[in-house]
């Protein structure tokens, strides 16, 4: 089964999605199953994971009732709030739901030492006792603070989405392949290949500047701790789903087929027990 373990939906509203300036009118609007179900059929992707864009917990329930209504929706990654006191009776509500794999704040956008916080700290913990997984959305320039954020963490299923935000289009490799490189080395970490080719140069970017970034993450996670994502929609700022498929499978072509199918599938059902 081909997976796509990173991808969205939500119904846009300018002051909800003021996240999506200007500059990103491809994808000023709304983006439903509906919409991702032929471009997978067309991609020969079986399944996706939905992966929250907002910090909410009306978010998880939106992406939980896509989920309920379309079957190829394979798994759900949240929002809850890990900082919040009552955080375990919600982890038990959150029982209810079976499609329901794990959590994910968007660090992105927080001021630096916002995943050391004690309380976060504590939070994230206490999914590892109800078997759901963290995704860590942070830039580059995070990744210190991420690698001890990780150390405090060592049972806690883990993965970093969009190998970590690397600048492309500036082509600067060192510092983020350093930081990756550290953080690959937790066997409880994991490593999505989506959301790249917005890190290029939106409009001239080619395979060769996505290559060496592809090169030092499977060096460093190795065949069975990377997973194929999309990060559809937003992937429309830079090109379309089919041409990310072209850029990976091209990169792809010549590993054997244990190793493909393990990326395209496997390693995504056994991070998020789908």
């Amino acid at each position: 089964m081909r997976i796509d373990s990173h991808q969205h939906f939500w119904k846009y509203h300018p002051v909800k999605d003021a996240w999506i300036t200007d500059e990103m009118k491809v994808i000023q609007r709304d983006f439903m199953p509906e919409d991702l179900r032929p471009v997978l059929g067309e991609n020969d992707i079986d399944g996706c994971v939905a992966v929250q864009a907002d910090q909410s917990e009306a978010e998880t329930n939106f992406l939980l009732q896509c989920a309920d209504e379309n079957d190829f929706i394979k798994g759900v990654v949240g929002w809850i709030d890990l900082r919040a006191d009552d955080l375990e009776d919600k982890l038990h509500s959150c029982l209810l739901n079976k499609k329901l794999k794990g959590f994910r704040h968007i660090v992105q956008a927080e001021p630096d030492g916002f995943l050391l916080q004690g309380k976060f700290i504590e939070g994230v913990k206490l999914l590892h006792q109800f078997e759901y997984t963290y995704d860590i959305l942070i830039h580059n320039r995070q990744l210190k603070e991420t690698l001890q954020f990780i150390n405090k963490l060592p049972a806690q299923k883990l993965i970093i989405d969009h190998c970590a935000k690397p600048c492309i289009r500036n082509k600067e490799i060192t510092d983020w392949s350093a930081g990756i490189k550290e953080i690959a080395a937790n066997e409880n970490v994991y490593c999505k290949v989506s959301g790249l080719i917005t890190e290029a140069d939106w409009y001239q970017w080619n395979e060769k500047n996505i290559y060496p970034y592809l090169d030092i993450v499977f060096d460093a996670f190795g065949e069975k701790r990377i997973l194929f994502g999309s990060d559809w929609p937003v992937i429309l700022l830079a090109g379309n789903y089919s041409r990310w498929i072209t850029v990976v499978n091209n990169y792809f072509k010549n590993f054997n087929e244990e190793i493909k199918q393990r990326f395209w599938g496997q390693n995504a059902i056994e991070f998020y027990s789908l």
